[in-house]
């Protein structure tokens, strides 16, 4: 039975890992058809208060030979011989960025995410249920060498030598398992009381 819920589970998983990879195909290919619809470039300039105008940020698509006050500035907050002052007071600047590298860059994130997340579920799942399988399997094991002595078959030795390999295997992982969660809450407590005293 856990077997199966197990089996089910990674088919699961695979699908879905699948269907992420799947949708993230799909999106780079809408994006990388979309990306002339985002204004990739831009020039902005900054323009300080000037008289009784406040300061004011100003955006506009335009090539960059053209990348200056009177291009950008629209609509122009001063008249007549004011203009030319207020203009050298702005800082124009002429930036290019890449959506498409942006939107590439935070779909692979969240896959990267989402598949972690993927993995931590998996292993919240099963972990108990490998617990179990352990547990009940090295009763098993106990009531076998009890019967074993009376079996003639030569195959049942092989069959539970395979078993108690398996068995030490998991109890390694385990062992392991516990070790680093011993280790962890040491550091935690050792950074906490470090922390107590510094203060």
């Amino acid at each position: 039975m856990a077997s199966l819920w197990c089996g089910n589970l990674l088919r699961l998983g695979s699908g879905l890992s699948m269907s992420c990879l799947a949708l993230s195909v799909l999106l780079l290919a809408q994006l990388t058809g979309a990306a002339k619809n985002f204004e990739d470039v831009r020039c902005k300039c900054i323009c300080p208060p000037y008289k009784e105008n406040p300061g004011h940020i100003y955006n506009k698509n335009i090539s960059q030979k053209d990348c200056d006050c009177l291009h950008v500035v629209e609509p122009m907050p001063v008249r007549g011989p004011d203009v030319e002052a207020y203009c050298l007071r702005c800082e124009c600047k002429y930036e290019e960025r890449s959506s498409v590298t942006i939107k590439v860059t935070i779909i692979i994130y969240l896959s990267i995410l989402g598949l972690l997340l993927l993995y931590m579920v998996y292993l919240t799942l099963v972990e108990p249920i490998l617990k179990r399988r352990l547990f009940g399997h090295s009763q098993l094991l106990q009531s076998d060498d009890d019967v074993g002595d009376h079996q003639p078959f030569a195959n049942a030795h092989d069959v539970l030598a395979r078993s108690r390999s398996r068995a030490n295997v998991l109890n390694k992982v385990e062992y392991a398992q516990q070790r680093w969660k011993l280790q962890v809450q040491e550091q935690r407590k050792s950074v906490f009381d470090r922390h107590v005293v510094l203060s």
